[in-house]
């Protein structure tokens, strides 16, 4: 049974594959926004529906190689926020006029703005000599893994000439074999993955202790790059000592003038922190005042007893004892 050359204004792409044959369905693609067709413009761009769920770029470029040199494939519309093709899209939309400026007032001012960036620019290279090179991380194992998409995903595909596009959709007579790719596929491609995610325990200990030792530095420099250091003075952009008011003894962090608090300078003492007192109510109800008058009594009847004792106690050591 043949297949239709067109469905649905899709032409038919037969992909023969070693067991089995797919069908790609393509068309020109069409957009009526200004940045969709910066980015893909449609005299060159390729709209292909029902991609294989493993497909590749590299895959993609050389099965349609005998078309014509494939600038750049991009798979779904969630890929139109890469940064590349953002950069691509608005870089073809500046003018030249704007390279092109014969303003000798304009390039006046570009010549002393380069001046003035280049000076500080060497010193910064020198700063930046004199500064520790931050210790690499030894890299975990990582293959060439294939991204598994959704079934039927749609991609679009540019190329360099818009003759491609037209060689494209003309349809082919019999089906082109799929191109093969050194990316692992199907049950390949989860034993790489599984032997990926364990590698060797001397390579597991290689990229720990090279990224604690990368956190370490980043950690110092974060320290030196510090102003309010303990030990040193705080010096302001003058070159004056700054003087603060510091904790009780008039020590501060950064460890320069300083003036102690006014409680220290008067009495000499640290002030000690108030006990806060307890939000619990203590004589707001009868029976709580009947307690504490009770309490009163009882210590009132037990320090006269005490005293009491105490006296006794004088009186028997006063007595005269000739024998």
């Amino acid at each position: 049974m043949s297949l239709p050359k067109l469905v649905s204004g899709f032409t038919v792409i037969p992909v023969a594959y070693p067991h089995s044959t797919h069908i790609f369905y393509a068309k020109a693609h069409e957009s009526s926004s200004k940045s969709t067709k910066l980015t893909f413009p449609p005299e060159r761009t390729l709209f292909l529906v029902n991609v294989p769920v493993d497909a590749t770029e590299r895959e993609l470029s050389l099965f349609f190689r005998y078309a014509g040199t494939v600038e750049r494939v991009v798979f779904d519309q969630n890929d139109l926020g890469d940064p590349e093709l953002q950069e691509h899209a608005s870089g073809s939309g500046t003018s030249s006029d704007e390279e092109d400026s014969d303003d000798p007032d304009s390039s006046m001012e570009v010549d002393t703005e380069e001046n003035a960036e280049t000076r500080p620019r060497k010193s910064r290279k020198d700063k930046r000599k004199d500064e520790p090179a931050p210790p690499t991380v030894v890299p975990l194992p990582a293959g060439p893994h294939r991204t598994l998409r959704k079934t039927g995903a749609v991609a679009h595909i540019v190329f360099l000439d818009s003759s491609a596009l037209t060689k494209v959709l003309t349809p082919s007579p019999k089906p082109r074999s799929w191109p093969s790719s050194e990316e692992p596929r199907g049950l390949a491609r989860y034993r790489a993955l599984y032997d990926e995610r364990r590698p060797p325990l001397d390579i597991v200990k290689a990229h720990a202790d090279t990224a604690m030792e990368l956190y370490e530095f980043e950690l110092a420099k974060s320290r030196r790059k510090s102003t309010y250091r303990k030990g040193e003075a705080i010096v302001d952009e003058d070159g004056f000592t700054m003087v603060t008011r510091g904790g009780a003894y008039g020590k501060t962090l950064g460890g320069g003038v300083a003036v102690a608090n006014k409680h220290f300078q008067t009495t000499g003492k640290t002030g000690s922190k108030k006990k806060k007192e307890s939000k619990e109510k203590t004589s707001f109800y009868a029976f709580q005042k009947a307690e504490k008058q009770r309490q009163a009594v009882m210590d009132l009847k037990k320090n006269f007893e005490e005293d009491k004792a105490r006296i006794e106690k004088l009186k028997r050591s006063r007595r005269f004892k000739p024998y």
